[in-house]
């Protein structure tokens, strides 16, 4: 009788134990700041429905928190760093931002983001595909005078990630300073490659973004998926490149029966090189104890009336909600027309209101997905919003020429928007992104010439189609898109 009487209670113990841990959880998700109610309920039922593997799921995934002593030091990095209210030592009339009113509070949102103003006096040009960006920045590379400051969320040890592997060696050993970064995921085979080590030997500054570490102890100091999915190329405080594209081959051979990719990245010259050298000295200061501020004291050179453009920094330890707020603010200023590229759709409810309310008023609202789409989660959650979308007016299409990662956005014909976020949840809360955000007729009219090549590549998704998915496929999306808060 005793066995039986000790076994009822440590098993007693064990359900009272684990139902107070239940308990301080619901508590914990419930008081948690910046948290949608719901991703709130979503994360209760999660814990309901899974009684160990929730617990363990949220304790894992469950806040956005990249450890005490990284925000410590990433606060430290920032708050030192010197502000850029306009370009230092360069002529103010010609720098500024000729905007027309009704598209000036577009630019003071990405102001509330980053802090930057939007700056005048920069020329761009859009390379015609993935190959050429690569060819563009090894020759900038290997024109550089003074510095080369390069940051990559997956940089592969593939024909083109070995180019600018060899070019940034080229450039070190006729003594520019050159400081490459990656973030230590999405790089992890081009950090534990020879070619890495290569660098280093021949003098390249090298950083991880986000160690890993020993994954096992890592989620004790925040959570393990939170990146740097940031793409960002300044060279001579002068030239900077934004966009979607990696440092890769479009094959991407990790994953190559999805390929090719198909991206879009700008390259830039002008002051606005100097608010993504703000990014880029942020996260590299916060890895490595190497202080670059006194290049952001530097005078700029004067520059010739031009694109008026913005850089829009935002990650984890930014603003909540910040780059949601401002693709909403986008699209709720669309008077005319207003086309989104994005290759993953995991929208909050605010965001996916807003394209229905546009194409309720009459813009025209075209959003171009890739039809085969590397995460089949991520692509049935996509789906969920289809119906929603097609009744309230968006014309959907879905490219069929490989896997579109361009994330684009033109409005009106004036205003356009380019860089590294996704309209999803992990590009919301949890990456650390760059997008700018850009007014120039001209330049947004070729990137929506490029949007209209991914439109004529696409195939117009059908809302009678989507209205006779079979109901299994139609539970599947719709169980999948439940999770989306947590996804």
């Amino acid at each position: 009788m005793n066995g039986i009487s000790e076994s009822i209670l440590f098993t007693a113990l064990g359900v009272a134990l684990h139902l107070t841990l239940q308990v301080l959880l619901f508590v914990r998700v419930l008081l948690k700041p910046h948290r949608d109610p719901s991703a709130r309920l979503t994360w209760v039922v999660v814990v309901v429905a899974l009684p160990i593997g929730g617990i363990i799921a949220y304790l894992l995934f469950g806040e956005t928190n990249i450890g005490r002593k990284r925000a410590k030091r990433m606060r430290a990095v920032l708050a030192r760093m010197p502000t850029l209210q306009a370009a230092p030592g360069a002529d103010a009339p010609t720098l500024a931002a000729d905007i027309p009113e009704r598209y000036r509070h577009l630019f003071q949102v990405g102001h509330s983001i980053s802090g930057f103003e939007p700056i005048g006096g920069n020329r761009a040009q859009i390379p015609p595909e993935s190959n050429a960006v690569i060819e563009a920045l090894v020759a900038d590379i290997d024109a550089a005078q003074d510095h080369v400051h390069l940051l990559f969320y997956i940089w592969l040890t593939d024909r083109n990630g070995l180019k600018v592997a060899q070019a940034l060696m080229r450039a070190a050993a006729r003594g520019v300073i050159c400081r490459a970064m990656a973030d230590d995921l999405g790089s992890r085979a081009m950090i534990h490659s020879a070619h890495w080590r290569a660098m280093q030997a021949a003098g390249v500054r090298l950083a991880r973004a986000l160690p890993i570490g020993n994954p096992l102890l890592r989620v004790l100091g925040g959570r393990i998926d939170l990146r740097n999915h940031r793409k960002i190329v300044v060279i001579d405080d002068w030239i900077t490149y934004c966009g979607s594209q990696n440092c890769a081959d479009p094959e991407f051979r990790v994953k190559a029966k999805y390929a090719p990719w198909v991206d879009l990245t700008i390259r830039f010259e002008g002051p606005i090189a100097r608010q993504n050298q703000h990014l880029f000295a942020g996260d590299w200061m916060a890895h490595v104890d190497d202080d670059i501020d006194a290049l952001l004291r530097r005078p700029l050179p004067a520059a010739e009336p031009g694109i008026s453009a913005q850089v829009v920094g935002t990650g984890p330890t930014v603003r909540y909600s910040a780059m949601p707020e401002l693709f909403e603010a986008l699209i709720y200023s669309a008077r005319h027309s207003v086309v989104i590229t994005t290759p993953y759709y995991v929208p909050n409810e605010s965001l996916q209101a807003a394209l229905c309310a546009s194409a309720r008023r009459g813009v025209e609202t075209l959003i171009v997905f890739p039809q085969r789409n590397d995460s089949r989660v991520v692509a049935a959650a996509s789906r969920s919003y289809y119906a929603d979308l097609l009744g309230a007016g968006v014309r959907i299409y879905e490219y069929v020429g490989g896997l579109l990662h361009a994330k684009s956005l033109t409005l009106d014909g004036a205003i356009g928007l380019i860089g590294s976020a996704n309209m999803d949840r992990r590009s919301f809360d949890l990456n650390y992104e760059n997008n700018i955000l850009l007014y120039d007729p001209d330049l947004t009219r070729q990137i929506r010439q490029r949007q209209q090549h991914y439109l004529d590549s696409a195939r117009r998704v059908d809302p009678d189609d989507v209205a006779n998915w079979p109901r299994h496929r139609r539970l599947l999306n719709n169980t999948v898109a439940i999770l989306g808060p947590v996804l």
